[in-house]
């Protein structure tokens, strides 16, 4: 397996690499250090450089109007997206767009018409509400939220809990029982819109991810026509499913490329810190927190990578994609927590990165499904039926 950059790919990541660090990086000097978003017209601006450049809508594909690039090499390009402070959590502030919920490409005709092309010009936003307090690590036995037939509509009852983006969302995907008997063959996905009547934001829950939170929903006889139907009926899961493990693979990038840039930070910062009248960079214990932080990102890359390739060839992908989020995730924290305890006192202020990189770090090992999880499906990748 070869992973050395074709040269269209060193050109897309060599302009992603200048975009950040030339566009991205000096805005965020003169923001609050937990800031999710850039001024409305900075954002404008720069969403207009990256449709210049041909890498807006990096998830959309070709057909309708996305970059026709494979996972691989969006995948190279998440990394580089992350290399700045809010790098995990707001991928270049969204400026290189996104199509939101992937899911909607397989919509009907008419479904497209009123939630995917509108979300694809920025007209609407939309949440993917999976999650039950009931058990989130299962998702397809834990959903308790239950939509019964009425004749041309369905009646949900129940909530969702940790969904992002829910109180400024127009429209949803949820997720709902449809046959108690069938276990995760008997859910179904529905497309709602936020204003219909027995939809209620409870709550917002505030999390250790920066200016960043969640919200819990609460269904009340909540009426959705048939029509909304996301696919097929009691064939939700599969939608949520095929979501969740291709997610992990960007999911995994992301910590990989902020894991890159403190590496970097570091890297230029122990040389010139003295200590006892010599450099960091000559203390055996600094130098082997930089090797390990080698060590780390090097593994975290080449699997992460593995896993876009194969996915990006049409083969199995879902041991290798839980495989790139638990490692990357896991290593990605390690080296915020090692550049951090280099830089000292220094390293816990609000004048670098580490401490928020540090908070958001923590949340990725839970999110996109916890890595205990991910160890659960590697072994039942492995042991197979001997583990059913």
């Amino acid at each position: 397996m070869d992973f050395s950059l074709t040269e269209e790919q060193e050109m897309i990541v060599g302009m992603v690499r200048r975009f950040v660090r030339e566009e991205i990086v000096p805005l965020e000097l003169d923001l609050d250090p937990d800031a999710d978003s850039l001024k409305v017209e900075d954002q404008t601006r720069l969403v207009e450089k990256t449709k210049a450049m041909g890498l807006y809508g990096l998830d959309i594909p070709p057909e309708y109007g996305g970059p026709e690039l494979d996972l691989v090499t969006r995948t190279l390009m998440a990394i580089e997206m992350s290399q700045h402070r809010a790098g995990l959590y707001a991928p270049c502030y969204g400026v290189f767009g996104g199509a939101g919920l992937a899911q909607l490409f397989e919509a009907t005709e008419a479904q497209k018409e009123r939630y995917l092309f509108p979300t694809l010009r920025g007209e609407k936003r939309g949440f993917f509400g999976l999650t039950e307090s009931s058990g989130g690590s299962d998702p397809a036995r834990a959903i308790q939220t239950k939509a019964v037939r009425d004749g041309d509509d369905w009646v949900i009852n129940g909530g969702k809990i940790f969904i992002s983006g829910a109180d400024k969302a127009d429209f949803g995907l949820v997720f709902a029982r449809t046959d108690p008997d069938k276990g995760r063959n008997g859910v179904t996905c529905f497309i709602v819109d936020t204003d219909t009547p027995g939809f209620y934001v409870r709550r917002i829950i505030h999390t250790l991810r920066s200016a960043h939170y969640a919200t819990e929903l609460q269904f009340e006889d909540m009426r959705v026509p048939h029509a909304n139907v996301l696919g097929e009926v009691n064939r939700g899961f599969a939608i949520a499913n095929d979501r969740l493990t291709r997610q992990r693979i960007p999911y995994a990038a992301g910590c990989i490329g902020v894991a890159i840039k403190a590496h970097e930070l570091a890297l230029e910062y122990v040389p010139q810190r003295e200590t006892f009248g010599a450099p960091l960079s000559t203390r055996q214990g600094i130098q082997w927190m930089l090797v390990d932080n080698e060590i780390d990102i090097k593994q975290a890359t080449w699997m992460t990578l593995e896993a876009a390739d194969k996915a990006t060839r049409g083969e199995p992908f879902r041991k290798e994609a839980a495989m790139a989020k638990l490692v990357a995730t896991e290593a990605g924290s390690r080296v915020v927590d090692r550049c951090m305890q280099m830089f000292g006192g220094y390293g816990v202020t609000k004048d670098f990165p580490f401490e928020r990189w540090y908070r958001e770090m923590r949340i990725r090992r839970i999110g996109e499904g916890p890595n205990e999880v991910q160890r659960h499906i590697i072994a039942r990748d492995i042991l197979g039926a001997s583990l059913r």
